[in-house]
């Protein structure tokens, strides 16, 4: 299921609630724009022909303090519809990409994912506000062209002459900036992604003293970054330059005229005043580079946060399961990466409640296997079914609680070392229970707060987190996945969890993916990997006759 299409538009419309408060206070503040020149040009008239100044200049004060009024009230709704849209979006792309599963975002990079929803977000966020904003910025100049018009036809023409020019620059600004935009916010994405990379092996680059080359490699699309910057300035100067350039042309032109007109008569010092300053009003029409620069990267951020929405969500069905022992069957079951067949028609039934062992070379598709099992990500084509019901039909709820998964390299996640295993509604008691089973609760009771140290505090071998990492998949009531979840544990420790899970009683299916012949022995069944196909299934006895699979021990 795919999100519907995330636009620069529906970013701008996710902010109704504000931008109206935004544009009637935009409104407001453009109509003392307009409105106070023509009131100073009155006071100035009246200054002239004598006559009592004092109405006007309370006038253009109450002005000004409603400009202010509004000024600050557009601020304010601006930074809060901001913000609102902002979380609103940020709440869509992580629950994308959680939802997304493993093979959902599997093409974006863990620090250019971060930095979308982080950084993009926050741009695109800024679509209403600056959108309203900039269609409030042009309505001073237009009123400015009406009034001229109303005061004298020939000053309005010289204003609309130097408007266009100040038109055309912001026009070529707007169509180069954008594409600047995305390209600058792509390589900020590129640097996140390899300083992710970095500090994820921080450990080795220090044990193998290449910190001077790893700073190298992470900041290596610098100079990239520094190119799409000085395009950036480079545009905003030049249009800055030129509008810079085009706004004293209008106010001279306009004085020119407008002097011209005052000594035939036509018009008063007043309104060669108000002129003056609607001329200057026009010239401003130049500061809207910094609100289309803005707009740009508000496109840009919208984009590149689209390009996650996009991604299809894993779909779940509405069954429950019924009872069963957690019989296991592969339909001829097809996975490809990139073309080639990872598993390639794979057709297994395996028993309820047995330990069953997978085995095979590197590559040979072990991991995709517990994977699709876990349903961790779907196959290209067959079906993957337990106690009879394909994992597609069944409820999130139903799934995760009878389907538990522990990795090699567990991730961690919780504030606590309790919470690490006690995801969902697992009980105190069930957690206790499981830290019990996998060898766990004597690590968690000498650590200073026990099961409530805050992980990261938690000095942790590699054993002891997949220990933690079994524990945390070890309520799982139906089949316990274990993708080579004791590869760092001791031999002693290994033994003692493999007893457990030997001793379950056929409480539950165990599929465990392994390297070690003693994993396998143990198992009930072993089925035997080799280039995505099934090459044998039965005890570890008999298999061990063939060559080839002892070879897989080494």
């Amino acid at each position: 299921m795919t999100s519907p299409a995330l636009t620069f538009g529906a970013v701008a419309r996710h902010g109704r609630g504000w931008l109206p408060l935004i544009g009637v206070f935009a409104l407001l503040d453009s109509a003392v724009t307009l409105a106070l020149p023509t009131v100073l040009g009155r006071a100035v008239d009246a200054i002239a022909s004598g006559n009592r100044v004092g109405q006007w200049l309370i006038l253009a004060c109450a002005l000004i303090g409603v400009g202010i009024a509004a000024a600050l009230v557009d601020a304010f709704a601006g930074t809060a519809c901001v913000a609102g849209t902002t979380a609103w979006l940020r709440h869509r792309l992580v629950a994308k990409v959680l939802t997304g599963g493993p093979e959902g975002v599997r093409r974006f990079q863990t620090g250019d994912l971060v930095s979308r929803v982080s950084g993009s977000a926050s741009d695109a966020a800024q679509a209403g506000p600056t959108a309203v904003t900039a269609v409030a910025a042009v309505l001073p100049p237009a009123g400015s062209l009406v009034l001229l018009a109303l005061i004298d036809v020939w000053l309005a023409a010289a204003f609309f002459a130097g408007v266009l020019l100040v038109v055309t620059v912001l026009w070529v600004f707007a169509r180069r900036t954008t594409e600047i935009s995305l390209s600058y916010q792509e390589t900020q994405g590129r640097i996140a992604t390899l300083l992710t990379e970095a500090l994820g092996g921080i450990r080795t680059v220090a044990a193998a003293g290449t910190v001077e080359r790893e700073e190298r490699r992470v900041l290596g699309p610098l100079p990239e970054l520094h190119q799409h910057g000085r395009l950036t300035w480079r545009v905003l100067a030049r249009s800055g330059a030129q509008a810079a350039i085009v706004g004293p042309l209008i106010l001279v032109a306009v004085l020119a005229i407008g002097g011209l007109q005052l000594v035939d008569g036509r018009i008063t010092p007043g309104e060669l005043f108000a002129a003056a300053q609607y001329a200057v009003i026009g010239a401003g029409l130049g500061s809207l580079t910094g609100l289309l620069g803005e707009i740009a990267r508000a496109r840009a951020g919208a984009q590149r946060c689209a390009e996650i929405l996009a991604v299809e969500s894993l779909a779940y069905g509405s069954l429950p399961l019924p009872p069963g022992p957690g019989r296991l069957a592969f339909d001829d079951v097809t996975v490809t990466a990139e073309g080639v067949a990872v598993l390639d028609r794979v057709t297994l039934d395996l028993p309820g409640g047995a330990t069953v062992a997978v085995v095979g070379p590197s590559g040979a598709g072990k991991s995709v296997l517990a994977a699709v099992a876990a349903r961790l990500r779907d196959p290209d084509s067959g079906l993957v079914l337990l106690d009879g019901v394909p994992l597609r039909a069944l409820s999130r709820h139903a799934l995760r609680r009878a389907v538990g998964c522990a990795f090699e390299r567990p991730v961690l996640v919780g504030r606590t070392v309790g919470e690490a295993i006690a995801t969902g509604a697992v009980t105190p008691v069930r957690m206790l229970a499981a830290a019990r089973a996998t060898h766990i609760h004597r690590y968690a009771s000498r650590l200073p707060d026990g099961y409530s140290t805050p992980l990261p505090e938690a000095p942790m071998s590699g054993g002891e987190a997949q220990r933690l990492g079994l524990a945390r998949a070890w309520p799982a009531e139906r089949l316990l996945v274990l993708d080579d979840a004791t590869s760092s544990l001791d031999t002693a420790t290994e033994l003692e969890i493999n007893r457990t899970l030997t001793d379950d009683n056929h409480h539950r299916t165990r599929l465990i993916v392994t390297h070690r012949a003693a994993t396998a022995a143990r198992a009930d069944l072993v089925v035997w990997l080799d280039r995505g196909q099934v090459r044998g299934v039965g005890p570890h006895a008999r298999l061990w006759r063939a060559a080839a699979y002892r070879e897989i021990f080494g």
